[in-house]
């Protein structure tokens, strides 16, 4: 999910974005959840799911 903020005051405007889902199928089965969150030296989001005990690399394209 992204959080807009608004520059001025630094709180979140209340809108927000998924950008990252499909842990639930429509079935609703989980294969997954989101567990650890980081960001790399590039930019990119890391993060981590428990499902699969995979490391996800989210990244901005150019």
């Amino acid at each position: 999910m992204r959080v807009s903020l608004d520059k001025s005051s630094g709180k979140a405007r209340g809108d927000y974005e998924d950008f990252v889902t499909g842990f639930v199928t429509p079935e609703g089965n989980v294969w997954g959840r989101p567990v650890g969150l980081t960001i790399a030296k590039d930019g990119s989001l890391l993060f981590s799911e428990d499902g699969n005990k995979t490391i996800w690399r989210v990244s901005y394209g150019k």
